[in-house]
């Protein structure tokens, strides 16, 4: 390796770990005044020279779609969330199946939400996804009322170290939504009593059993198919329409 690769190397190590956010090559070559950049494959270069320094070590370059960031190992987290000093969020059975949908199948509205899963979305867990930043409007469908259309974001693929969506759990893989939550590495809990006002808000210190009525998948089933789905397999229209006053959803 060249010294001008191997300096390069350091000043984008340098760079990644002071901005804590993950950059494309597109933002580490704007760091470099215009007359004196660096070629795309001379970024690429030192980018493999990184993977390589951190081969066997605590911490690794990752590619999370078109963006590197440095992280530690996951092998290492049983360590390190002890340094943590919050308690990670759990999140509901209803919010995760709802992600799942989102993730699968989108673009989708809150509709074919609905339709899929057989109840109504709470506001709360939309709002929640949207803050977090996991899924965001991406338009709005064709039809009256105008519904939007939802999908995953960049924020998404971050979170759960996904270079691209093709690289989430293959359906036909997964048993059921506590597998989801497994491979996506959200975190089920026990059930445990709901405080007062916490609402349908998907993001609490319980979530649904796994037994529980809400699960919106059987067993071997695909997860995005519950009951809700046979619409989606009888009509091919059926997978836009609103379902006719679907039961009210307890998160």
């Amino acid at each position: 390796m060249s010294e001008e690769i191997s300096e390069l190397k350091n000043i984008i190590e340098a760079a990644l770990l002071a901005v804590g956010q993950p950059l494309t090559i597109d933002k580490m070559i704007s760091m470099f005044p215009a007359d004196c950049a660096p070629s795309r494959e001379a970024i690429s270069e030192a980018l493999k020279g990184l993977e390589c320094d951190y081969e066997g070590r605590g911490i690794e370059l990752k590619r999370v779609d078109r963006s590197y960031r440095i992280q530690t190992c996951e092998k290492y987290s049983p360590w390190i969330v002890r340094l943590q000093q919050e308690r990670p969020p759990r999140y509901s059975r209803a919010l995760l199946e709802t992600l799942a949908i989102v993730a699968y199948r989108q673009p989708v509205t809150r509709g074919d939400i609905e339709a899929i899963r057989g109840v109504s979305v709470s506001p709360e867990i939309i709002r929640t996804l949207l803050e977090r930043e996991w899924i965001r409007e991406v338009g709005h469908r064709d039809t009256p009322g105008k519904p939007a259309l939802f999908g995953t974001t960049r924020q998404f693929a971050e979170y759960f170290n996904l270079r691209s969506l093709d690289e989430l759990p293959p359906l036909a893989e997964l048993r059921d939504l506590e597998e989801i939550g497994r491979q996506l590495d959200l975190r089920i809990g026990p059930d445990v009593p709901l405080p007062a006002g916490a609402g349908d808000a998907g993001v609490e210190g319980r979530s649904v059993p796994p037994g529980g009525a809400d699960t919106g998948a059987a067993e071997g089933q695909d997860p995005a198919r519950s009951a809700g789905s046979r619409a989606t397999d009888e009509a091919p229209d059926a997978q836009h329409a609103q379902p006719p006053l679907p039961e009210r959803e307890e998160a």
